[in-house]
């Protein structure tokens, strides 16, 4: 019951301050302000709302795109199939050319760095 009253003399007092405080913005703003302000939000509004239409219209294009690109196969499968894929394609290369990392020679890595022909003097670090 005590909370009961704590809750009901917090919507009061609630109230009362929302009240004083639109009667000292109305004494102290200057006349137009308010319409202003009011402006600003119709605004703000007018513009949360061409952003949703805009993202709607975005989605529903890309849908079609999609549908058009893809047909009725289920994008979601295929990205699940995906790594068995690059796999299988990844096998079937190495088989194709002898074997993993055949056409790097041993001695690539041991080499410098650097362009000994390279006589700017420009670094990249």
């Amino acid at each position: 019951m005590r909370r009961l009253v704590w809750v009901g003399v917090g919507v009061v007092v609630t109230v009362v301050v929302i009240r004083q405080g639109r009667r000292v913005v109305e004494a102290y703003l200057p006349p137009g302000a308010t319409d202003v302000v009011e402006g600003v939000g119709r605004f703000r509004g007018a513009l949360a709302t061409a952003r949703r239409e805009f993202a709607a219209g975005l989605a529903e294009r890309e849908q079609q795109l999609r549908h058009e690109l893809v047909g009725d196969v289920d994008v979601d499968a295929l990205r699940a199939q995906r790594p068995q894929r690059v796999d299988d394609l990844r096998r079937a290369w190495d088989a194709r050319r002898g074997g993993p990392g055949r056409d790097v020679p041993r001695e690539w890595g041991a080499g410098p760095t650097e362009d000994p022909d390279d006589d700017d003097g420009y670094a990249f670090f």
